[in-house]
C-alpha cells in the first residue's frame, strides 16, 4: 500500500497546538505519516488563528504557495482552526485550492471528511462531541500542552473567541485524569493545563460535582510522574481565592502566573470591557505574591486600542514599572470583523508603531533585570529538547525562563539542578 504523509502547521495559540497535536493523532490512527516537507504530502492541514489581521493574511499566503505544489500532486489542503470558523465559504471563494473547511470544534471529524465526505465546510460547535472522539498516540515530549477549557464568554470588546470558539466549555475532571496518565506513562513530566480562560474551568467530578481549577491542579498532582503543573490562559475576574492559595500549598504548581490585563488606563479596560478595574488587578497580584513571593507574574497587552490617549498609554506604561513583569507578549491593536470594537479603529498606525516600541522597551529591561538576577543561583532545570547546536539542550526553569546548554551527557527529559552562569534578554545560560 502507497504510503500517505500529512503536513501539519499551526498558526498563534498553545490551544492551537494542542489540537494540532490530535488532529496528527486522528491521522496516523489511520496510517498517515508526518511530515515536515509540505512537497511530499498527501494532506496539508493549516490550523490557523483569527486573533489579528496578520496572522490571517499569513494564512491566505501559504495557501497560495502551497497552491502551487499542490497543481503537480493529489494534496489535499485543508484549512482548519480559527478562521475557518469565522470566514466559512468565504476561504473557499477567496482560494479555491482550499477542498475543505474545518471550524476549531469539529475536526475530529477530519477524517472522515476527507476519505468519505462531499462536505466542504463543517463548522458545528461540537465541543463534547469533539473531545469524545479524540485519540492520544504517544508523547515523546517533557512537557505536553492539555486543553481542558474552551470559549469564553466574557466578550471582550477586540476579541473574536466567543465567535470562534464558542461558549465557556469545561472537560470532565475524570478524562482530563485519563489523558494526563496517557502523556506520562510515555515520559511526560510537565502538563500545561489550557483553556481560552482556564480559571473559569468548572468540570464536574464522578459525583457529578462542579470543580474548579484549583481543586483539579491537586488532582491532577496526586499522579506521581507529574512533576509539573502549568495553565494559561486566566482572566482576573475569575482569579479564586482557592487559585491564588493553591500556589502556595501545592510544590508541582509552578511559581508562574500569566494574567493577562491588556491596558494599564480604566478607561480602556472599560472600553475593552474586560469587567475588571487596575485596581482589581493589582489586588490579586498582592494577594498572590503575599503568599508566594516568589511568583513570577506575566501578562498580555494591546497597544493603541480605539481612544487611547497618551494619558491612556501613560498610565499603561506606569503600571508596568509598578508591577514589574518578568515577561509580557504586546501586540498593536487589530481590529477582527465582527467584534464590537471594530469599527473605531482611530489611532494613527505610526503612533501605534511608536507606543509598542516604548512599551516593549520596558518590558526588555524588565525582563533583562530578573534573568540577571538568576547569576551564581542553582536553579531545577527541566531539560525539553535538543538545540540548535552540537550537543545543546534546551529547558525551562521553575519560572517558565528559557535556558541553555552543552552537555556531553544525554539530558534530555531530565529535572536537574544547575547553577546560572549568564542571562540574556531572554534565556538563561547554565552549566551542569
Amino acid at each position: 500500500m502507497e504510503e500517505k504523509y500529512i503536513y501539519i502547521k499551526s498558526y498563534g495559540c498553545q490551544m492551537n497546538v494542542y489540537d494540532s497535536n490530535r488532529i496528527k493523532d486522528l491521522f496516523t490512527n489511520k496510517g498517515y505519516k508526518i511530515t515536515k516537507d509540505v512537497s511530499k504530502a498527501n494532506l496539508t492541514i493549516l490550523n490557523t488563528c483569527h486573533i489579528r489581521e496578520k496572522a490571517v493574511e499569513k494564512v491566505y499566503s501559504d495557501i497560495g504557495r502551497i497552491d502551487k505544489i499542490k497543481k503537480n500532486s493529489d494534496m489535499k489542503i485543508v484549512v482548519a482552526g480559527c478562521v475557518a470558523q469565522a470566514e466559512g465559504i468565504e476561504i473557499k471563494k477567496r482560494s479555491p485550492a482550499v477542498d475543505f473547511i474545518v471550524g476549531p470544534q469539529s475536526y475530529h471529524k477530519l477524517p472522515e471528511m476527507v476519505e468519505e465526505s462531499d462536505k466542504i465546510v463543517n463548522s458545528d460547535f461540537l465541543q463534547n462531541e469533539k473531545f469524545k472522539n479524540l485519540i492520544y498516540n504517544s508523547s515523546k515530549l517533557s512537557s505536553e500542552f492539555l486543553s481542558i477549557q474552551e470559549g469564553c464568554d466574557k466578550f471582550c470588546s477586540f476579541c473574536v473567541v466567543p465567535y470562534t470558539r464558542g461558549p465557556e466549555f469545561s472537560r470532565p475532571v475524570e478524562d482530563i485524569i485519563i489523558e494526563t496518565k496517557k502523556y506520562v506513562a510515555n515520559g511526560v513530566k510537565e502538563i500545561i493545563l489550557l483553556g481560552q480562560n482556564v480559571n473559569a474551568y468548572h468540570g464536574k467530578n464522578q459525583n457529578g460535582k462542579s470543580k474548579d481549577l484549583a481543586y483539579l491542579i491537586n488532582k491532577i498532582s496526586e499522579i506521581d510522574a507529574v512533576k509539573r503543573i502549568r495553565y494559561m490562559t486566566s482572566h482576573p475576574i475569575d482569579m479564586k481565592d482557592s487559585l491564588i492559595e493553591v500556589h502556595a500549598t501545592n510544590p508541582k504548581l509552578m511559581p508562574f502566573l500569566h494574567l493577562p490585563i491588556q491596558s494599564g488606563s480604566d478607561k480602556i479596560l472599560k472600553k475593552m470591557n474586560r469587567k475588571h478595574t487596575v485596581k482589581d488587578y493589582l489586588k490579586i497580584i498582592d494577594k498572590i505574591r503575599k503568599i508566594k513571593p516568589d511568583i513570577a507574574i506575566s501578562s498580555d497587552f494591546i497597544v493603541g486600542f480605539p481612544d487611547e490617549s497618551d494619558n491612556d498609554f501613560d498610565e499603561t506604561m506606569k503600571f508596568i514599572e509598578k508591577v514589574k513583569f518578568v515577561i509580557a507578549y504586546s501586540f498593536i491593536y487589530s481590529p477582527r470583523p465582527g467584534t464590537p470594537a471594530q469599527h473605531k479603529d482611530n489611532i494613527d498606525h505610526g503612533l501605534k508603531k511608536a507606543r509598542l516600541s516604548a512599551l516593549q522597551s520596558l518590558l526588555t529591561e524588565q525582563q533583562k533585570k530578573y534573568n540577571k538576577s538568576f547569576i551564581n543561583k542553582d536553579m531545577e532545570v527541566l531539560f525539553e529538547k535538543k538545540g540548535r547546536h552540537e550537543d545543546q539542550y534546551i529547558g525551562r526553569t521553575i519560572y517558565n525562563q528559557s535556558v541553555f546548554t552543552t552537555s556531553k551527557e544525554k539530558i534530555l527529559n531530565k529535572i536537574l539542578k544547575v547553577k546560572i552562569k549568564n542571562s540574556t534578554n531572554f534565556a538563561l545560560e547554565c552549566q551542569i
